[in-house]
């Protein structure tokens, strides 16, 4: 005899529970694996929490011979970069999306982002060998030099020319997020209903007027959590990051002269730290670095399927 469902005249079958509870034994996982993650960074950088207080965010000296550590050096560098990554991609980013979205024909749209993709998907190390051996020196011989000469009057543009550095880790970092702010404007900007173009456009609107008034404003929330994720992005980069930005733990205050960031100080010293002090201010790094990434990306979360509803 078969059972029912109650209230109605379905056959009750056990597999629809035992999915549900699989697939929520499964969600369960992740977050218990995200808070594993978080108690265990904790817990080894309990030394150096103890030791150095709040003091750590804020101090400048990073000597393992002394054993004074103290994270701002790297805490700058990681946000100095992700900002100047920012600066040159999002506006580049939005510009294409808008063209791949609106003004683009299908032909020549759908291979360019097929490619954007195929940039996301490029491992770090390859940016990072192309930095240096690119970028690198194209910023020492030419960008560095062009810009003391025009806006050298500017602290941040002043000193010499090394090539690697502040800046040129930033304007990698600024490729590397590029093809997420492209990817997801773009998808947010084609989710907008057609109906709210027509309608603009038959007013007597322009192309520019309907993207400006109509498409931008309905994919703000989408565009933003995009920004976001990219955020993200750069402040975790490190092997590209490594490679050209010098690493030296001090605070530059230029752009040209070598850094540091919270990624590549790991990176670099972690298979060197000799004591547990050492060893744990490292560790304290990645758990100020986890938190941040942490809440930039549940930010960009929250934003994302926002967009997409309000298109």
């Amino acid at each position: 005899m078969k059972n029912y469902a109650r209230g109605g005249n379905v056959p009750y079958r056990w597999e629809d529970p035992l999915f549900k509870g699989v697939t929520f034994l499964f969600a369960l996982f992740i977050l218990l694996l995200t808070l594993f993650i978080a108690f265990s960074l904790l817990v080894h950088a309990t030394p150096a929490i103890k030791k150095f207080g709040f003091e750590f965010l804020w101090g400048t000296t990073w000597d393992p011979v002394s054993e004074q550590f103290s994270a701002l050096p790297f805490l700058y560098g990681t946000l100095i970069t992700a900002v100047i990554a920012l600066l040159t991609a999002v506006p580049i980013g939005l510009f294409v999306s808008i063209f791949l979205s609106e003004f683009s024909p299908r032909w020549l749209s759908d291979p360019i982002s097929y490619l954007i993709d195929l940039l996301a998907a490029i491992p770090s190390v390859i940016y990072g060998i192309i930095g240096l051996f690119v970028l690198v020196p194209l910023m020492r011989g030419n960008i560095e030099p062009a810009l003391s000469n025009s806006i050298g009057f500017l602290p941040v543009f002043q000193g010499p020319f090394y090539g690697v550095g502040i800046l040129t880790a930033g304007l990698l970092l600024s490729m590397m997020i590029l093809p997420f702010i492209i990817s997801i404007s773009r998808e947010v900007m084609l989710s907008v209903p057609q109906t709210q173009r027509e309608a603009i456009l038959s007013l007597g609107a322009t192309q520019w007027e309907m993207v400006y008034k109509v498409v931008m404003p309905l994919s703000r929330s989408g565009i933003i959590g995009s920004i976001f994720l990219a955020l993200a992005r750069a402040l975790g980069e490190t092997m590209a990051v490594t490679m050209v930005i010098g690493n030296n733990p001090d605070i530059p205050l230029s752009f040209f002269e070598p850094g540091h960031t919270m990624a590549a100080v790991i990176a670099n010293e972690f298979t060197e730290a000799a004591s547990e002090l050492y060893l744990s201010a490292l560790i304290e790094i990645g758990l100020i670095l986890f938190l941040v990434s942490f809440v930039v990306n549940g930010i960009a979360r929250i934003l994302i399927p926002g967009g997409v509803r309000a298109a």
